[in-house]
């Protein structure tokens, strides 16, 4: 991808978005309507899932869209992060750090 590196952190992930929504994007949604987005988005990833791995039928391409979906999830995820002022990153380590502690013997 032009100038884009491929190993990207979520501090620069969160930068990278906010970088293009107040530049070509012309600025934040609303937090709820972000919120509101990221569920539309969830429901899409959800609706693939279940062609690939469920029940329904498959379309072509339904398993090439699952890492599309998924980016579109993240998008959301940390335009919500940057709107409310979260980092990611001192969130998901505090997270795991979390998950670790209380589930060192549950598995």
């Amino acid at each position: 991808m032009e100038n884009y590196k491929e190993d990207l952190s979520l501090a620069e992930a969160q930068a990278l978005v906010d970088t293009w929504v107040r530049s070509l994007g012309k600025g934040y949604f609303s937090e709820m309507t972000n919120m509101v987005i990221l569920t539309e988005e969830v429901g899409e990833l959800a609706s693939v899932f279940a062609r690939v791995y469920g029940d329904q039928k498959s379309k072509m391409g339904d398993k090439e869209s699952i890492a599309n979906e998924l980016t579109d999830v993240l998008w959301v995820v940390l335009c919500l992060a940057n709107q409310t002022g979260v980092n990611l990153t001192e969130s998901f380590l505090e997270n795991m750090k979390k998950k670790t502690e209380r589930d060192k013997d549950r598995f």
